[in-house]
């Protein structure tokens, strides 16, 4: 295998398929990046057996790559990705001597690298399924980006350590949760579903697949299998298991009636629970508690040890009744954050009953926080 390549396309797909390496795999080989030369392709693989990532680079015209020979060979994927990102030259060439050495070089630049050899890598099929669905890339990383957060972090309920994607026809329905907190977005799909799917990806996973992704405007075909999903767009494909078990229903715990609706700016609302967090002493619980009174909001924290704090902020309600309730001021401030809308309304239905947050401007979204008590 010999060929010269623009440092800027390999280093592109290195940085994708780097994120599939795990230094902690008890398999040596799976550390390393499958290079495979053909005439005017070379397709980079990665893979931990958690998830697995592909790309492929086309030779367009020969300002790209060169092939002088084809072939393929393990290269250690940390080494070679810091060699590229270091190297100053426009054009590197990647050398396979005697089967199983690599030299890498440029003009002023000289690595040799010990390689392995391709038959000791594991089989990987990347498979697709003849019922694909379509989704865009920029509405994908939108539902990942206003869910992923919800998931838990316990191993101790490994189903809720996932995203649940949940297909019926045309609606693709998104919920996350760790039994504190539930985010939910729902989309309309282009096309409608040949088949209905209920799955649980990995939170972590399915958060590496939405980093790579760079066209908003692509397509991302979801390839859905009994115990593993590909994502497809462009050159880039990415397989994840699947979590095993049952995800809770999570309809149940959103409440059908609210007694009172509080409709408030959001970044205002945003920042006065930022400010008062401060003074909070349990960074992991940050109680805050917040009160109405007509139409203005009362937030408070105290703590004995630093001191105590209130903030006042006009808002609008939807009847004259009035609440007290204390609420987790980091999950209630991830929660808005997932929000892009100028205004959120804060559903109440009791002091003790969970909190939902939605907006006018965006229906497909909903928030929902348990609160706290505080006696």
């Amino acid at each position: 295998m010999k060929l010269t390549i623009k440092k800027d396309l390999l280093l592109d797909a290195l940085n994708k398929v780097s994120k599939a390496i795990s230094t902690k795999n008890l398999i040596p080989v799976l550390a390393g990046i499958k290079f495979e030369l053909k005439k005017k392709r070379l397709t980079l693989t990665a893979s931990d057996n958690d998830i697995t990532i592909q790309t492929s680079i086309d030779c367009s015209s020969e300002e790209d790559f060169v092939v002088e020979s084809e072939g393929s060979i393990i290269i250690q994927g940390k080494y070679i990705l810091d060699i590229v990102r270091k190297l100053p030259d426009k054009y590197i060439n990647i050398e396979v001597i005697d089967e199983l050495k690599i030299r890498i070089y440029t003009e002023n630049s000289e690595f040799n690298l010990n390689g392995i050899s391709e038959s000791e890598y594991p089989n990987i099929g990347l498979e697709e399924s003849k019922k694909k669905v379509n989704i865009k890339s920029g509405i994908f990383k939108g539902i990942v980006n206003q869910t992923a957060f919800a998931a838990s972090n316990e191993e101790s309920k490994p189903v809720l350590t996932g995203i649940n994607f949940n297909i019926v026809g045309d609606i693709l329905e998104c919920n996350s949760t760790d039994s504190y907190r539930l985010a939910r977005k729902v989309v309309k799909l282009d096309k409608e579903s040949e088949e209905n799917y209920n799955i649980v990806i990995p939170s972590h996973n399915i958060l590496e697949f939405s980093k790579i992704l760079d066209n908003d405007e692509e397509e991302i075909e979801l390839h859905i299998f009994n115990n593993k999903i590909l994502f497809k767009t462009g050159n880039l494909k990415f397989e994840s298991r699947l979590i095993n078990g049952t995800y809770p229903n999570t309809s149940n715990l959103l409440p059908d009636e609210s007694f009172l609706i509080v409709s408030t700016n959001l970044n205002d609302f945003y920042d006065v629970i930022d400010r008062v967090s401060i003074l909070t002493s349990d960074k992991e619980k940050n109680i805050v508690t917040l009160e109405t009174n007509g139409n203005t909001l009362i937030l408070k924290s105290s703590s004995l040890e630093i001191g105590r704090v209130e903030e006042k902020m006009p808002i609008h309600k939807n009847t004259d009744e009035d609440i007290k309730i204390s609420f987790s001021a980091k999950y209630m401030m991830e929660a808005l954050k997932s929000f892009s809308t100028e205004t959120v309304d804060i559903h109440f239905v009791g002091e003790i009953k969970p909190i939902l947050i939605k907006s006018s401007e965006d229906e497909t979204l909903t928030q929902l926080v348990l609160p706290i008590r505080t006696y």
